[in-house]
C-alpha cells in the first residue's frame, strides 16, 4: 500500500537479507522488534532489591556512566512512543512501540543502578531532574520528523548501541555486564529492523528514497558525539568497566557502511559535529520532551497507581 501521509510505497513485509548477523539471524523466534523478549534476565526490580540489601552500589564514576546510557534510552523511548497510532502501517505501530519499550527497559535498569550512588530511585532520576542534569547525547532528543527521519536515527542508534552493549558484556562491573547482556539481544533486532527499512525506503519510490537521504542528512551530524572519549570514559576504561567510545567507531562505520552500500546511499559528507549532551548542554528539544514526560509526576509527587 502507499500511505497518503508519507508518500512511501509499502507492500507486505518481506524477508530482506541485510547482512546483519547475530541474535536476529539465529532463528530464535522468541524475540524481535515486535515481541517482548522473554527470559530470566536481570530486571530493574532485581537491581533495586540488590541495592536495598547492600549487595551492590556503583562508584560515582560508574553511576555517571550508567546515567548517560540510561538517559539515552529514556529519551529515545519517549520519542519513539509518539509513533504509536501514527506509523505508516499497523506492524510498525507495534514494532516501534516495542522498540520504545526495550529502550525504556534498558533505561530503567541503568537508572536504578545509577541512583544507588545518590540514594535516588529510577523515578527520582527520570521525573525530578532538570534539563541540564540529563546526560543523553543530542541524537536521542532530535525530533522524529517523518518516518524516514526516525528510521535514519534508529539505524544509527541501533548499530551504535549494539557495539556498546557487546563491549559492556565484558565489563568488570557485574551489574553493567548483566544489563548489557540482556540489552544486546534486543538491540540486535533493532539493527535488523532499521536496516531493512533503510533498504526498503532507498529502493522504493523516488519519494521514499529522497526522504531517507534527507533523513540521514538531518541526523548524521550527531554521530560523532556518540564516540567521543572524555575523562570519565578514560578512567572507566582503565578500570575495565567500559571501553573508550572511540574504539567502537571502526565496527560501526564498517557495518553501517555495508548497509548504506547495499542501499546505494552515500554518507552525508563530514558535517560539523553537534553535541554536548554528555555535559548537560542540550538542544531546545529536550525541554519539551521533559515537560511532557515529567508533568504528571511533578503535579502529583509520590502518587501511585
Amino acid at each position: 500500500m502507499t500511505t497518503k501521509d508519507t508518500g512511501f510505497a509499502i507492500d507486505g513485509h518481506g524477508d530482506i537479507s541485510v547482512g546483519v548477523h547475530g541474535a536476529g539471524a539465529s532463528g530464535d523466534g522468541s524475540a524481535s522488534a515486535t515481541r517482548i523478549t522473554p527470559g530470566n534476565a536481570l530486571r530493574p526490580e532485581d537491581i533495586a532489591l540488590e541495592i536495598s540489601r547492600g549487595q551492590v552500589k556503583p562508584t560515582e564514576d560508574v553511576a555517571e556512566f550508567a546515567l548517560r546510557i540510561g538517559d539515552d534510552g529514556l529519551i529515545l523511548a519517549q520519542r519513539l512512543g509518539h509513533w504509536i497510532s501514527r506509523a505508516p502501517e499497523l506492524e510498525e505501530d507495534i514494532a516501534l512501540g516495542n522498540i520504545a519499550l526495550d529502550q525504556l527497559g534498558h533505561a530503567r535498569s541503568f537508572l536504578t543502578y545509577a541512583g544507588a550512588a545518590w540514594g535516588k530511585s529510577e523515578d527520582d532520576l527520570a521525573y525530578f531532574r532538570r534539563e541540564h542534569e540529563f546526560r543523553s547525547a543530542h541524537l536521542f532528543e532530535q525530533p522524529n520528523g517523518d518516518f524516514a527521519v526516525t528510521i535514519a536515527r534508529q539505524f544509527i542508534v541501533s548499530f551504535y548501541q549494539y557495539e556498546l552493549y557487546t563491549a559492556l558484556t565484558g565489563s568488570t562491573d557485574a551489574t553493567i555486564a548483566a544489563i548489557s547482556a540482556k540489552a544486546v539481544k534486543e538491540v540486535d533486532y533493532h539493527r535488523d529492523h532499521s536496516a531493512q527499512w533503510v533498504l526498503r525506503l532507498a529502493g522504493g519510490t523516488d519519494e521514499s528514497r529522497a526522504r531517507i537521504i534527507q533523513g540521514f542528512k538531518l541526523v548524521w551530524p550527531y554521530v560523532d558525539e556518540l564516540f567521543e572519549d572524555d575523562e570519565l570514559t578514560t578512567r572507566l576504561a582503565e578500570a575495565g568497566v567500559t571501553v573508550q567510545p572511540s574504539t567502537l567507531r571502526e565496527a560501526f562505520d564498517r557495518l553501517t557502511g555495508e548497509i548504506m552500500a547495499e542501499a546505494e546511499l552515500e554518507l552525508p559528507g563530514t558535517p560539523q559535529s553537534l553535541g554536548g549532551g554528555r555535559r548537560g548542554k542540550h538542544s531546545e528539544f529536550l525541554g519539551y520532551i521533559l515537560a511532557e514526560m515529567q508533568v504528571l509526576a511533578r503535579e502529583h509527587p509520590g502518587a501511585s497507581w
